[in-house]
This record gives C-alpha cells, sequence and structure tokens, in this order.
C-alpha cells in the first residue's frame, strides 16, 4: 500500500473491480448494482481511502459550497437563520460561505459561479440593485439563487420570508386590545422591502381598527439600529401630542427607541407602550422585557437551505414564483401594557 496512504487503485485491488467502477460506484452508485456497491464500500472500509472531495468537485464542475450572502454580519438577528442553514447543509457534502454584501463588489458577485467557487446562493440581501441581481441570475445555472427573510420585488427568484404585513397587524392589534388608540410607527430603512411591507400592515391594521394615522407619528427610522431608534425617540418626546403606543420595525430599533425615551423621563410602558419586530436573542432579557413579533428564523434558514439542496440534488424543481410564507407570532412581554386612565 502507499505509504502516503491508500489510493484508488488500492481500493480496486480490495474489491477485485477495475479503478474506472471504484470512481463510478463513489460518484454515481446508481449507476453500478448493489453487489458492486456493496463490495467498494467494505473495500473502502478496509483499506481507510478517503475520497479527495475537492478533486471530485473539480472534475464535476461543482464548487462544494453554497454562498450566503448579508448586508450586516454584526447583526445579531442573521444568526439563527445562518444556523438553520448550517442545520441542512451539514447532512450534505456542501459546505457554507458566508459574506457581507457591504464589503462586495459586483463582478466579485458575479464570478463566483463564472469561476465554480459556489454551487448555489442564498440571499439575505434585497438592498442589491436589480442589474446586479439580473446578471448573477444570468450567471447562475438551473436557478440557483434563493431570497430568504428579503427579497427584490420585480425580480424572480424564489423566496422564503416571514409574513410581515400579518406580523404589523399583530402588534397593532395587540396595541389596540390593550385601550390604546394612538398609534405610531418607527420604521426602517426606506428603500427596504421590509420596511415596505410593515409600513403596509400597520396602516392596514390601523384602517382595519377604525383607527387614524397621524403623519407625525410614522417616522423614517433610517436603518434598523439602536441609533435609528434613539433619533426617532427624541422626535417623539419634542411633540406636544404624541402616542400612546409605538410599534417598531425592529427589536434594535425599539430597544434604541426605549433607551432614549427613559433617559428623557418617559417611561416605557407606563407612559407609552413599544412593540418590536424579529424577537432576537437578548429581547427577553432587555429592560422592560420587550414585546415583539417573533420570526422563525432558524425555519426561514431552514426552508431556503432545504429548497436549494433539494433542486441541486435533482428532487425538486426550483421555479422562479415558488414562494413559501413562514408565519410569526406575538410574543407579550413588559414593554406593553394596558392605556392608564386619566
Amino acid at each position: 500500500m502507499n505509504a502516503k496512504g491508500p489510493t484508488i487503485q488500492d481500493v480496486a485491488v480490495a474489491a477485485n473491480v477495475s479503478t474506472a467502477t471504484i470512481s463510478r460506484a463513489l460518484s454515481n452508485p446508481h449507476l453500478v448494482s448493489e453487489k458492486t456497491r456493496t463490495a467498494v464500500l467494505k473495500a473502502v472500509e478496509q483499506t481507510g481511502y478517503r475520497i479527495n472531495r475537492a478533486a471530485q468537485n473539480l472534475r464535476k464542475r461543482q464548487a462544494g459550497a453554497i454562498l450566503v450572502l448579508l448586508p450586516n454580519l454584526g447583526n445579531p438577528f442573521f444568526s439563527q437563520i445562518l444556523s438553520g442553514i448550517e442545520s441542512v447543509l451539514a447532512t450534505s457534502d456542501l459546505s457554507v460561505l458566508i459574506a457581507d454584501t457591504s464589503g462586495i463588489k459586483q463582478d466579485q458577485l458575479t464570478s463566483y459561479f463564472r469561476d465554480t467557487r459556489a454551487d448555489g446562493i442564498i440571499l439575505l440581501d434585497g438592498g442589491i440593485p436589480r442589474d446586479v441581481l439580473k446578471e448573477l441570475a444570468e450567471t447562475a445555472p438551473d436557478n440557483r439563487i434563493v431570497f430568504a427573510c428579503e427579497w427584490k420585488p420585480g425580480v424572480e427568484l424564489p423566496s422564503i420570508r416571514s409574513d410581515n404585513r400579518g406580523g404589523a397587524l399583530q402588534a397593532v392589534s395587540h396595541l389596540v386590545e390593550l385601550g390604546h388608540q394612538k398609534i405610531g410607527h418607527v420604521a426602517g430603512p426606506r428603500n427596504n422591502v421590509l420596511t415596505k411591507e410593515r409600513l403596509l400592515g400597520f396602516q392596514n391594521a390601523m384602517f382595519d381598527h377604525g383607527l387614524d394615522i397621524e403623519p407625525d407619528w410614522v417616522v423614517d427610522g433610517g436603518d434598523f439600529s439602536l441609533d435609528a431608534g434613539a433619533q426617532a425617540a427624541r422626535q417623539f418626546v419634542e411633540m406636544d401630542n404624541r402616542p400612546t403606543a409605538v410599534f417598531c420595525g425592529s427589536d434594535l430599533i425599539a430597544m434604541g427607541f426605549i433607551s432614549e425615551l427613559n433617559k428623557r423621563g418617559v417611561s416605557v410602558p407606563a407612559d407609552m407602550s413599544v412593540v418590536g419586530f424579529d424577537d432576537i436573542e437578548i429581547a427577553d432579557r432587555f429592560i422592560p422585557s420587550l414585546t415583539t413579533v417573533r420570526q422563525n428564523r432558524t425555519q426561514l434558514g431552514v426552508l431556503a437551505a432545504t429548497t436549494l439542496l433539494g433542486h441541486l440534488s435533482g428532487r425538486d424543481n426550483l421555479t422562479s414564483d415558488n414562494l413559501q410564507l413562514v408565519d410569526v407570532l406575538l410574543i407579550n412581554r413588559d414593554s406593553t401594557a394596558a392605556l392608564a386612565e386619566k
């Protein structure tokens, strides 16, 4: 046996078949008989032969990896989605590559397919320009791109997303049940698809409950950050007439909002109830613990990876109109309370 380790020739001798048969049995087991598969697997075990996945992928013109693109690697929101993706791909021969889109140029994105560095892409960033997505889709063989969480309207790619409008409806309905009628909204980034969906859900919910929307109470947060929430709080504090409850477009916005309100003498929930969106890990540890709309982020990741893996393996036909909507749930904690009688 080779001093550097067992070779495919050693396996062929042990199984009493040709090296071509060994290669076929390991790469495309459905092309050989069950008797041959059994003999080959036994020989592999006896010799201790290790399959060179990199060489195998190179011969097949496959990368053996899935690329996950997200807009902010430091945002804790993405942790459970990535965990869900990893849990699925761990059962396959595919590894996971993670990249922050803020540091990637257009030609770098398209090169992942062109240079066979990724077999598929899971997109968590709907902010990538439409022309870049179009070029990326053109270089991707057989619809090997899936949107997860975010998406780009008008770009026809399979999408797994939360029920953002339904979540906003749950948030507003919860506040109405507590007696609140003067309800405001702190939105996320202006051009973000999640911002638009949650704002539309807020508007629809207010209409459904017969409540007026005060334009000054709908504030553009700028992004989904703590700073955006703090800035919005400063605007609300300066208002002579302000709402008794506010629905925020993300948990980080809500936490920044509450923190700044407390600094300025506005107590939550005594003076103002606040609802977030996402249910990130620290939401129940925040003071006060945050009432929020829980996204099943693990499920988003699992469905995205399962959908893409099913297509790559030939089990499922992935089409551009494939849409899976994941339910959300209002989690009632301490940042909301019944409207105090005055």
